[in-house]
């Protein structure tokens, strides 16, 4: 009775932890889906717009590289390598919307995937045909090992999601702003008389330009000139 009774204590223990599995609730039907406060989500004072755009300096801020930015959605991605043969990336989602009450503010709804790949190694045999031992197969270690996704989960709430909104809020103070103006702000008023500019009236000069004909005339008259010099100092003298 005894060994029979010491081979069945295990069985038992395998029914009852078969069992436990068989109740216990799946993943998505722990999920609450509550109406209050979302650790997912964040009030900000200012447009949907501006909330993401601080998003996304914060993610690239700490080395994620952004492969989708929208002015209400910003993707990111970060790798990670815990060790030579496991390889983890997370994948950062946030969603801006407009704010439920007042006007110029959002909520920011921020959600992180970590996928976990690891290094598979598959083995292959060749068979070796030998004239005297026959057929004989060999293990050989095959060259393509990749990685391979094994998990992936929602990062959890918690001190994450509180860090990464904090340094969101950092960087929400710094994005430039502008605020449109309003037509009823806009008011226009004529200026007096006194303070508009005069400038003086300005005379035109008249220019003097000799004209071509009178310049031919005076070029000719001083040529006549110069010739008429050297002949009346060269002209010979009367015999006495």
């Amino acid at each position: 009775m005894r060994p029979r009774l010491s081979l069945l204590l295990p069985l038992l223990a395998l029914a009852a932890c078969a069992s436990k599995d068989a109740t216990q609730a799946p993943s998505y039907q722990q999920e609450l889906f509550s109406t209050g406060p979302s650790p997912y989500a964040r009030n900000f004072d200012a447009p949907a717009s501006e909330a993401c755009e601080a998003a996304r300096r914060a993610l690239l801020s700490q080395g994620f590289m952004t492969t989708l930015a929208q002015p209400d959605t910003v993707d990111a991605n970060k790798n990670f390598q815990p060790s030579s043969e496991k390889h983890v990336v997370v994948s950062f989602h946030v969603v801006c919307t407009p704010g439920e009450n007042a006007t110029n503010t959002s909520i920011a709804y921020v959600n992180a995937v970590q996928d976990g790949y690891a290094l598979k190694k598959s083995d292959t045999s060749a068979s070796v045909g030998l004239s005297v031992l026959g057929s004989l197969s060999l293990p050989i270690r095959s060259n393509s090992d990749a990685m391979v996704k094994i998990s992936s989960e929602t990062v959890p709430a918690g001190k994450f999601y509180e860090r990464f909104f904090t340094l969101m809020s950092h960087y929400l103070h710094t994005v430039p702003r502008s605020s449109p103006v309003l037509g009823d702000d806009i008011k226009t008023r004529t200026l007096a008389p006194s303070l508009i500019l005069t400038l003086p009236e300005l005379t035109p000069t008249s220019i003097v330009v000799q004209a071509p004909a009178a310049a031919a005339t005076a070029i000719r008259a001083s040529d006549a000139i110069a010739a008429s010099a050297p002949v009346a100092a060269s002209s010979p003298t009367t015999a006495q």
